[in-house]
């Protein structure tokens, strides 16, 4: 009888209902180590639609979104080690115009792609060994929060929307250890879109949580607002159960 393969080898298992919670441990670890072995401890990151394009109604903003993020690579690149690195979500539009501004800096970049039926891909300028493909979207949400040390939303869609309001979500219930500056690019699109005034007149949040976000519309002053308000402090260690790991691994 042929010695059957083990576990974590098993294609059938790994890709079984019962092997989902390794599956979802992977999103989590594989990416850590990749981080931890490219040095990265912060973030900046860009949220904006995998829809927009020059050429389109909302076509400024990618080179904004370019600009911006040339800007702030330009910066980390001039401090003592890479303090700060852009981060997208891996696609075309927005996401693409980010990791392409960080490489005409000559800077690295993260892409925290997924897979979807129709537009998202990663793009060709996210840093290879910092380009992930991820199943689970809550994973995903976790690795933009996890190293951010600032966030700025372009226009988008649901996806965009899904991002932000978790993240504001997180600092409006205190969730998160630190202060993550958060700039809404493109005030005219934001105001039309959502109407945060409304909540607090309808009482479904406090006037206070409108000062969760600020309102930027231009490259250079969402740069300086980011230059002055992002914490350059290393990301927060590891779990606890992680580093005993890796002092005391099994044999």
């Amino acid at each position: 009888m042929p010695t059957p393969p083990l576990a974590y080898h098993d294609p059938g298992f790994l890709d079984s209902d019962e092997g989902r919670p390794v599956r979802i441990l992977s999103e989590y670890l594989a990416p850590l180590r990749a981080f931890n072995a490219a040095g990265v401890t912060a973030t900046v990151v860009f949220f904006g639609s995998a829809r927009v394009r020059a050429a389109g109604p909302l076509g400024r903003y990618v080179g904004e979104a370019m600009e911006l993020a040339r800007l702030v690579t330009e910066w980390s690149r001039s401090l003592a080690g890479e303090r700060l690195i852009v981060c997208s979500g891996g696609g075309p539009g927005i996401m693409e115009a980010a990791n392409r501004g960080a490489a005409l800096a000559g800077g690295r970049s993260v892409g925290l792609n997924i897979g979807l039926p129709q537009e998202q891909r990663p793009n060709p300028y996210i840093t290879p060994e910092l380009g992930f493909e991820f199943h689970y979207f809550f994973m995903r949400k976790l690795w933009f929060a996890h190293l951010a040390r600032a966030l700025v939303a372009f226009p988008g869609g649901f996806g965009t929307f899904d991002e932000l309001f978790e993240i504001l979500t997180l600092a409006q219930t205190r969730k998160l250890e630190r202060s993550i500056p958060v700039f809404l690019y493109g005030s005219a699109f934001w105001k039309e879109v959502v109407n945060f005034e409304a909540l607090v007149r309808h009482g479904t949040i406090a006037a206070e949580d409108l000062e969760l976000f600020e309102f930027v519309d231009e490259p250079r002053a969402a740069f300086e607002l980011i230059k002055s308000r992002a914490q350059l402090a290393p990301q927060p260690k590891p779990p606890v159960w992680f580093a005993k790991s890796r002092r005391h691994r099994d044999t």
